[in-house]
């Protein structure tokens, strides 16, 4: 049966879904298989191969079988279809993983076996060409409409722009490469395609949230984004190697949502804020799509005497959420609460990982260069 050959091939083949790509020692069932390629595939995988029904044609292990098709997965398998369809993958080139939105997992899988990218160099052109010009829709900082600006990215300028008429010779906002990074954000922009953007404007983070309505023109701008921060980074540290810099292109918020926080005084009555943790950084906003945190906080290591505990001192007031957390820092603390339990466990972890890292060099050059930020606003 083709239970038992996946069995006997499973051993043989690369990691069947996005899961193992984060996981390596976790292999998924290959529950499905595409006959047309000739690939095992877990069963969310086999939801997005069912997208592309021209070229991938799935069916359950568990179904009948003729010997023409066990033939044709024995032939093929995992391992082979990498080999051919992955063979040219550049270094940039974001790989998704399980927990990556739908729409990076479905491009993923157009890209190798759809459109052929990475088979054939010049069909990576649209972000690899170190330029890229088009029209986004972009958030309106103050009143909320989304409307269409042309961006311009280019990696000999060093920078990502954007305009806000058509004619304009002068841009709205220019993005150094260098302080570049965007993460998609489907369910907080409310579009399947939306895109965060953050950059550094006079020494604070400034968010914009852009969509378009090609998905593969979404995944192209992010992509082409990734390689000129791939770029830049290697002009800048000339030794590292790729494994090193590609953690570093883009990343994804390490915990946002909403939590209460009170002031400096901790007698200030507390008030829902949404919370963005990226990286050592906690920022909080009014609205999660707003332009500006309206304070930010670093947070160092346990060698620099910074804590976090659950719970709040017995002293405080205020309160209207019962999950408290409190971080210490050498200057003070700061006192927050969750609407449930399982949120201030989440938080709590958070900030925990990142208080267990040792900091870097240039972690403490951050911290000395915006160190009027590092304040929190009432």
């Amino acid at each position: 049966s083709l239970l038992s050959l996946c069995q006997n091939l499973l051993p043989l083949l690369s990691p069947p879904c996005f899961f193992s790509l984060r996981h390596p020692s976790f292999i998924p069932q290959p529950d499905w298989a595409s006959l047309t390629l000739g690939v095992f595939v877990c069963q969310a995988c086999s939801l997005l191969h069912r997208s592309i029904p021209h070229i991938s044609r799935v069916k359950s292990v568990q179904d009948t079988w003729d010997a023409s098709e066990v033939e044709l997965m024995a032939a093929m398998g995992n391992t082979a279809a990498k080999a051919k369809y992955e063979q040219k993958v550049p270094a940039f080139y974001y790989r998704p993983t399980h927990t990556d939105c739908k729409l990076l997992r479905e491009q993923w899988i157009r890209a190798k076996y759809e459109r052929n990218e990475f088979e054939f160099i010049e069909k990576q052109e649209p972000y690899s060409a170190g330029y890229r010009e088009g029209f986004l829709w972009k958030r309106g900082r103050d009143n909320g409409q989304f409307l269409s600006r042309k961006f311009i990215l280019s990696e000999r300028e060093g920078a990502l722009k954007y305009f806000n008429k058509q004619d304009a010779r002068d841009p709205k906002a220019v993005m150094k490469i260098e302080t570049l990074n965007a993460t998609f954000q489907p369910a907080k922009i409310g579009n399947p395609c939306g895109l965060q953007i953050t950059y550094l404007k006079d020494n604070s983070t400034r968010n914009i949230f852009v969509y378009h309505s090609d998905a593969k023109e979404m995944v192209d701008w992010f992509n082409a984004i990734r390689a000129a921060r791939f770029h830049y980074l290697q002009v800048a540290f000339p030794g590292a190697s790729d494994e090193e810099l590609v953690p570093k292109l883009t990343r994804n918020f390490m915990k946002e949502g909403f939590m209460e926080k009170t002031g400096p005084k901790h007698t200030e009555g507390f008030k829902k804020r949404w919370f963005t943790m990226d990286d050592r950084r906690l920022m909080y906003f009014k609205d999660p799509l707003d332009a500006y945190a309206r304070g930010e906080v670093f947070i160092g290591s346990k060698e620099n005497s910074y804590t976090v505990l659950s719970g709040l001192p017995p002293s405080t007031q205020g309160y209207h959420w019962n999950h408290g957390i409190t971080i210490v820092t050498p200057d003070r603390k700061f006192l927050f609460a969750c609407e449930t339990e399982a949120e201030q466990r989440d938080w709590i972890a958070a900030f925990q990982r990142v208080i267990n890292r040792p900091m870097r060099p240039q972690e403490y050059a951050g911290v000395k260069k915006r160190a009027h930020f590092f304040l929190f606003c009432f």
